[in-house]
């Protein structure tokens, strides 16, 4: 496997497909790099060289007991990138995987990162305070950790088969490949650490992040986003990044990696090659 070690002895697993302009795509919670592979090889298949690990704790990367972070995901983003001596990147990040991105520039500038994509991404902020009245109640998140506690593996089944690919939605057609793969990708993941990022993604404030982009920035959301609700996040990050582009999807659901991937290839590429 391919892994680099983070300073506190972390094993990073990455993946590294392609060649050619270099693209890096962070994951969302609980999932891993798999939850990317429709725009792996279709950004592979076009010309570029598209790399993306699996989170501290998810996936094939070790399961350290602390670090579950979003500066320390930062932190990992970052020795990534400079081990493998990335430049003028593309950094894509879906939901979680977009506050990974946000606190990475925020933390480590652009210098090695020459676009950034927030995709159904948690940023700026996903709790619900008196400066941000139009987050989710601490309620919702608790919610999900006592599920996690509970059966977490049924957690994963119940989000899965429900809000996240909108397969509740009158009308849909759900999925169960497609239920069974972030089932799995779940399962993979260490429990402390799915636990403990519950509390990363919904309580890390992202907005100080945002005001430092400095680089083109396209900010993709579905707007029936059961999950990270559009107005929240990505019309809230679009008036902090600077000549940032919004892109909504009507009707569209949080998991847009698997329910709209060929929209969401296509606009990628063609933002790639903007």
């Amino acid at each position: 496997m391919s892994t680099i070690t983070t300073r506190d002895g972390t094993q990073i697993y990455y993946k590294d497909w392609g060649s050619g302009p270099v693209v890096v795509l962070s994951h969302g919670w609980p999932l891993n790099a798999d939850s990317w592979e429709a725009q792996m090889l279709f950004l592979a298949s076009n010309g570029y060289r598209v790399i993306a690990h699996d989170r501290r704790g998810h996936g094939r990367s070790s399961q350290p007991w602390d670090g579950n972070e979003m500066d320390t995901y930062a932190d990992d983003l970052a020795q990534l990138l400079d081990t493998l001596d990335v430049k003028d990147a593309a950094l894509f990040g879906f939901s979680t995987g977009g506050g990974e991105v946000a606190r990475y520039i925020g933390r480590h500038g652009s210098k090695r990162v020459a676009k950034a994509g927030l995709i159904s991404a948690v940023p700026p902020l996903m709790l619900k305070t008196e400066a941000n009245p139009g987050g989710l109640p601490i309620s919702v998140f608790d919610e999900i950790r006592a599920g996690s506690i509970a059966n977490r593996s049924q957690l994963y089944r119940d989000i899965a088969s429900g809000p996240f690919f909108g397969f509740n939605r009158t009308g849909a057609k759900p999925s169960q490949g497609i239920i069974d793969a972030f089932w799995m990708q779940g399962m993979m993941a260490g429990h402390k650490n799915a636990y403990d990022c519950i509390k990363a993604f919904s309580e890390t404030d992202f907005t100080e992040d945002l005001k430092k982009f400095d680089i083109p920035t396209l900010i993709l959301h579905g707007d029936d986003d059961q999950i990270v609700p559009v107005d929240a996040a990505a019309r809230a990050s679009a008036k902090l990044v600077r000549n940032a582009r919004l892109v909504i999807y009507p009707g569209a659901p949080h998991g847009i990696t698997d329910t709209h991937k060929e929209q969401l290839c296509a606009d990628m590429l063609a933002f790639l090659k903007s």
